[in-house]
């Protein structure tokens, strides 16, 4: 591995980019624990494949938007470090894959360029924040809540409260409420609502809390009906502070700030957000609404509309993939991309080709899709035309015929089984059979590799996850079929249900059975969760029930879609999470890191930040000595408790005031510049003693 410098116009990225090189040339020398520097390259978007020895990077776009030019750098970066190809995610990043370690921190250089990140974009942080793609265009929208997507993101990255969560935190922002952005099933869900207050209208949002999806989906809570735009940063910044705080950190499967609001309630769990309001940075924060920058639109000079190849196609085209904008006069196109995946050389077609016609602003989709805008009637033609040199053409854009799926057993280290095959499947039989379910976009087919949902199969009307069945002594793959899930509007959604499991060469038969009877056996205008309801989950279990029969099972159904070999579950183990840090070593140089970051934030005035850190000094101080002792808190609430009793009432530790009252400070005072003073040297002398303990106790 060369050494790696960099020049860039931002010393932070800079800074924190050599030092992603440095820690690798560490960890590469045996000087940093595995699962310490699997948990810093996470919170850098860089993780492990199922392939040994190569990474898949994750793109942070926040809210899916990316320029012409950003996208041609993605592009370029894929073809030098990676496979040639883009993945689209739900979340509106975009994947590369197979990439060496060693050279992250020069791709990731070379992205920052064109101010694209990775930070924070994988591991136990606020992952991307996503957004409604017609947000600004949308006729429906009460205002445009881009720069709101924007304004969060920019505040939360690097934010000190986000680097070491229990789990992952997820926020989204739609644009009206038809609730595009799925806010029933984030951590955080924002729909924009507007209300007149002695003859002023207000900007705010109905705030929804606590959902999540996964293993065991939750749908989310109403927080508020209406809470003040400049309300909505203070809001969320507390609510990462009190899942920092109480959430689960042992055990990961319960580490969500779902379970925590399925603990303890909602109610109590809004009283200890309104408590921290003391402490955190801002009480208001008011949203710079001109965050987005005008778009350069083009100028249409001596355009004409082409004549395209295929009338008849491109009509179901225009009916099924194009609408119309607030704006007069012009359109947005969404672009349907089987599997979320496009090739680079595809993407520079595509890029190229509509320049002329359309604005410098791509949205990726949270249906893995691409949406432009800002095209002219007579620039659709042009745009189709692009559009079928690339094969990306295809009519039913989040229709029935538009599957969303995850990448399965083709990178990821928990995937069961193979979804991006199952999906094309699936998606052919569509076509096949029928046809006219590209114009019907009120049912929505989802798949994931596994239960963990990132092809968001939980909140599908059709949904299957990876799975697999015991035969006599082989192992079938399987999957699992979910039914009933739904989007509802303002901030309100419905978990699928599992209903059966079915061999995966099966799911075809299965979609012909759901589909068949659907149509036979529905009401006018009866939506499938509807219908759902009223046959109740048994009478679709046994309509499926003879696909679940293995004693009729053929050879070919052995081997799973896109393979020819024998199946075989081969689950590594994931990383989306992050991992446990339990290394009573690691955790005090952690304790030593913290506590500079701490000095370095006041120095530069950020006391707000310099507290955070200080805060954590105590906490991970108190769990390196606890950890010495055998004993492993769950959270940080426990962890101050523990320490309270182990060390402070035994006497073994004497401190100024109870451990708890010193370190609980954060909560009480407002972030000053002599509080922040204070706090630091109580954590400095903190420091002190938790290393000379530590000294004794090896000597």
């Amino acid at each position: 591995m060369q050494s790696f410098r960099t020049e860039l116009e931002n010393p932070i990225v800079e800074k924190e980019i050599i030092d992603l090189e440095k820690k690798i040339r560490l960890f590469r020398d045996g000087k940093i624990d595995d699962d310490k520097f699997r948990s810093l390259r996470l919170a850098r978007g860089i993780y492990g494949q199922r392939q040994p020895g190569v990474q898949m990077v994750r793109i942070k776009l926040p809210f899916g938007q990316v320029t012409f030019k950003q996208l041609l750098k993605i592009s370029d970066i894929s073809d030098e470090y990676a496979i040639k190809n883009l993945h689209l995610t739900t979340r509106q990043d975009i994947q590369i894959h197979f990439v060496s370690l060693d050279r992250t921190p020069e791709l990731w250089a070379k992205l920052a360029e064109d101010d694209i990140t990775l930070r924070e974009a994988c591991g136990n942080t606020v992952r991307n924040v996503t957004a409604s793609p017609e947000a600004g265009i949308d006729k429906d929208e009460p205002f445009d809540v881009s720069p709101y997507a924007r304004e969060m993101f920019e505040y939360l990255v690097r934010n000190p409260i986000c680097q070491e969560l229990g789990r992952k935190f997820k926020i989204s922002f739609s644009s009206s409420e038809k609730d595009t952005a799925f806010a029933y099933i984030h951590d955080l869900g924002f729909v924009p609502r507007v209300r007149v207050v002695d003859g002023v209208e207000e900007r705010g949002f109905k705030v929804m809390i606590g959902g999540g999806l996964g293993a065991q989906p939750m749908m989310a809570y109403v927080a508020h009906e209406f809470l003040h735009e400049d309300q909505i940063i203070p809001f969320t910044e507390a609510t990462i502070r009190v899942f920092g705080r109480v959430g689960e950190r042992n055990n990961r499967n319960k580490a969500r700030f779902k379970f925590v609001i399925q603990k303890i309630g909602v109610d109590e769990a809004l009283r200890l957000i309104e408590e921290e309001r003391p402490s955190i940075k801002c009480k208001s924060f008011k949203i710079n609404r001109d965050k987005i920058k005008p778009l350069d639109l083009p100028s249409y000079e001596n355009v004409k509309a082409t004549e395209v190849s295929n009338p008849l196609a491109y009509e179901i085209w225009r009916k099924t993939n194009v609408f119309e904008q607030k704006q007069d006069g012009y359109f947005r196109v969404y672009v349907k991309v089987p599997t979320g995946d496009i090739s680079t050389a595809k993407a520079r077609i595509l890029v190229d080709g509509i320049r002329p016609y359309a604005a410098d602003e791509i949205r990726i989709t949270q249906n893995q899709g691409l949406m432009i805008k800002y095209v002219r009637e007579e620039g659709l033609s042009h745009v189709y035309e692009v559009l079928t040199k690339i094969g990306f053409a295809a009519p039913g854009f989040d229709s029935v015929a538009d599957i969303t799926t995850c990448p399965g057993t083709d990178t990821c280290n928990l995937g069961i089984s193979n979804s991006t095959e199952m999906a094309r499947v699936l998606e052919k039989v569509i076509a096949d059979e029928y046809a006219d379910l590209i114009y019907n976009r009120d049912l929505k087919i989802k798949i994931s590799g596994c239960m963990n949902s990132c092809g968001q199969h939980s909140l599908a009307h059709i949904g299957f996850h990876g799975s697999s069945l015991k035969a006599g002594k082989s192992v079938v793959p399987a999957a699992q079929i979910m039914l009933g899930g739904a989007s509802l509007g303002g901030g309100i959604g419905r978990a699928a249900e599992r209903v059966i499991k079915v061999p995966s060469k099966r799911v075809t038969s299965a979609l012909n059975y759901l589909i068949d009877d659907y149509q036979g056996n529905s009401v006018d205008n009866e939506l499938f969760h509807d219908y759902f309801d009223r046959q109740t989950k048994d009478y679709f279990y046994r309509l499926l029930k003879p696909l679940a029969d293995l004693t009729t099972l053929t050879e070919d159904e052995y081997v799973d879609w896109g393979h020819t070999v024998l199946y075989e579950p081969a689950i590594g183990v994931g990383e989306c999470a992050g991992v446990i840090i339990d290394l009573v070593s690691t955790l005090l140089y952690e304790t030593e890191e913290k506590l500079q970051w701490a000095n370095e934030s006041y120095e530069i005035g950020a006391w707000a930040d310099a507290i955070f850190h200080a805060y954590n000094v105590f906490i991970t101080g108190a769990k390196a000595l606890l950890l010495d002792k055998g004993i492993n808190s769950s959270t940080q609430v426990a962890t101050i408790k523990a320490f309270e009793e182990n060390f402070i009432e035994s006497g073994e530790i004497k401190l100024r005031d109870s451990y708890t009252t010193i370190t609980m400070q954060i909560k009480d005072n407002e972030p000053t510049e002599a509080f922040a003073a204070s706090y630091l040297k109580d954590a400095s002398e903190f420091y002190q003693i938790v290393s000379k303990v530590r000294e004794l106790a090896n000597s």
